[in-house]
């Protein structure tokens, strides 16, 4: 089974070599990229393809790579036992399974998605290394050794919101998924956005990569975000000549799906307001 994008999906080349090679080498895939580059939507679009089950766990600051494997109820027991409940005196019925356990109990090979580890303590990732490589975990209450029946294919993405430790990065195939250039993001759209006239999108991706490169910029717009731009553009009819901007307002049409911040938008007032100054003192 070899992965290279879905209907819903464009895949370039050399993301789609990085999903079959960690595939081949039976290594974690340990996805990068600036947020809304699609890296959470990967690992759902690999089972898709693969026709693969897929088991999502979407890390929090709060996480704890125990939750993962297991928790034990402490508290719902001694509870019971206060009640005089018979289920008190089996363990097992105070273990709640995490994600992992889930996926490596499973009786098919599933697609396993542990989402933005950075954004956990730094020891998180650590704390994981012998249960990715060995694919199995010990459960101290009730003695058992959980292995996995089939090795699941995991996909982990980053932010890059803070740095890896080497003992982990060492044990996953890495890729870092770049911005599209224009081929590629017109390739995508029209995924999206089906049929969508080639003069628009052309004036509208112009304008979309101009305001990427503006310098200052603080949070540069990202691949979901034109995405949802260019549904506000259909659905209000806009032509390229809608779109063109003048010194009078630097700031794109409906630009509250593309600057997400009020320094971002202050950014392009003030390039409007220059070019005003700009125009006057020339007259």
């Amino acid at each position: 089974m070899k992965f290279d994008g879905t209907a819903d999906y464009v895949a370039t080349e050399d993301l789609s070599v990085a999903v079959n090679a960690a595939v081949t080498l039976q290594r974690p895939l340990l996805v990068k990229g600036e947020p809304g580059t699609g890296k959470t939507e990967l690992a759902r679009q690999v089972a898709r393809a693969l026709d693969l089950p897929i088991i999502e766990w979407h890390v929090k600051s709060t996480t704890r790579a125990q939750q993962g494997l297991y928790e034990y109820d402490a508290v719902s027991r001694l509870r019971d036992s206060q009640l005089g409940e018979e289920r008190v005196h089996d363990v097992a019925n105070y273990i709640r399974k995490g994600k992992l356990w889930q996926a490596f109990e499973a009786h098919e090979r599933v697609v396993l998605l542990i989402d933005e580890v950075d954004k956990a303590d730094i020891e998180f990732p650590n704390d994981l290394l012998q249960e990715l490589d060995r694919m199995e975990f010990h459960v101290y209450e009730t003695g058992e050794t959980v292995k996995a029946v089939n090795r699941p294919i995991v996909i982990i993405t980053s932010n890059n919101e803070k740095e890896l430790p080497d003992a982990f990065l060492r044990r996953c195939f890495f890729h870092y998924i770049r911005f599209p250039d224009i081929d590629v993001l017109k390739r995508i759209v029209e995924v999206h956005h089906p049929g969508i006239k080639p003069a628009l999108l052309t004036t509208a991706l112009t304008q979309f990569y101009e305001i990427r490169d503006q310098q200052g910029l603080k949070k540069k717009p990202s691949t979901s975000e034109v995405l949802d731009w260019l549904k506000l553009l259909l659905a209000e009819d806009l032509s390229p000549e809608d779109l063109k901007r003048d010194g009078a307002s630097a700031l794109p049409k409906l630009h509250g799906a593309l600057l997400k911040n009020e320094q971002d938008v202050a950014l392009f007032e003030r390039l409007a307001f220059m070019a005003r100054s700009g125009g006057r003192s020339a007259r």
